[in-house]
């Protein structure tokens, strides 16, 4: 069986930490502005669309398994289970994989290089922390001069022949809550201090706490339960590079 890369930070939590209330909106912008380090969601975040959708469709059941992503993004199944049913239908084999990389580059949101660039330029730790797949992560990451041990995803599993064989349920990134537990373990690692979470969906919401701040983005896909939760909620890059240059 083959298994997919995963990067060198260990899989040990830290000890729980009491939950901090989420921030109110200046306090937010406020640390989005001094952070440590900003967690960004990839699918319908750093890159329009979502990956596994994508996939899906390349491998000709895409319909199906957009209806099963949309569920899981809204909170409606966990975050597992939903993952767990949409490789079942997909079983894409690692030559599928391959091509698909190959052939059909994800699409990067509009501005967000510029803003990763403004980040890394102000000296904050950026970490890519996703639900899709490494396959196809690692691809973003490359082009956003982002460090493979920043990026956190799911690594898809194949049998000797290259078939599909699952998935590595090991890692943190394939439940739901996953996204929280990473970034714990990421302020238990380097002793962040300020660590603010970024994305479009229910399983990055709910990684604050213990993220000290959560924004809302609705640049590609608009999900209302999100937006409701959200104390700031931003539908452009720009709207983050703007904030970062206004006066605290």
């Amino acid at each position: 069986m083959v298994l997919l890369p995963i990067p060198d930070v260990v899989q040990q939590l830290p000890a729980e930490r009491t939950p901090d209330p989420m921030a109110t909106l200046e306090e937010t912008k406020q640390l989005f502005r001094t952070a440590d380090a900003v967690c960004f969601d990839v699918d319908s975040t750093v890159i329009t669309e979502e990956g596994i959708d994508e996939l899906a469709k390349f491998c000709g059941v895409g319909e199906a398994v957009a209806q099963m992503t949309l569920k899981a993004m809204g909170g409606a199944v966990t975050f597992k289970t939903a993952l767990t049913q949409r490789l079942g239908i997909i079983r894409p084999s690692q030559k599928q994989v391959h091509m698909f990389v190959a052939d059909y580059p994800p699409r990067l949101t509009k501005n967000i290089k510029e803003l990763i660039d403004r980040l890394h330029e102000r000296d904050v730790k950026v970490f890519l922390i996703s639900g899709g797949f490494r396959c196809i992560v690692d691809n973003v990451a490359k082009r956003l001069n982002i460090p493979p041990n920043h990026v956190f995803a799911n690594d898809l599993k194949f049998d000797l022949n290259g078939d599909y064989a699952g998935f590595d349920e090991t890692q943190l990134t394939c439940e739901s809550g996953g996204k929280g537990k990473v970034i714990a373990l990421l302020k238990e690692r380097f002793n962040f201090q300020k660590v603010v979470m970024i994305g479009d969906g229910a399983t990055d919401l709910e990684a604050c706490p213990p993220a000290d701040a959560f924004i809302g983005f609705g640049g590609n896909v608009i999900r209302e339960p999100v937006k409701q939760k959200s104390m700031w909620y931003v539908t452009s890059c720009t709207e983050l590079l703007e904030a970062l240059e206004e006066e605290s």
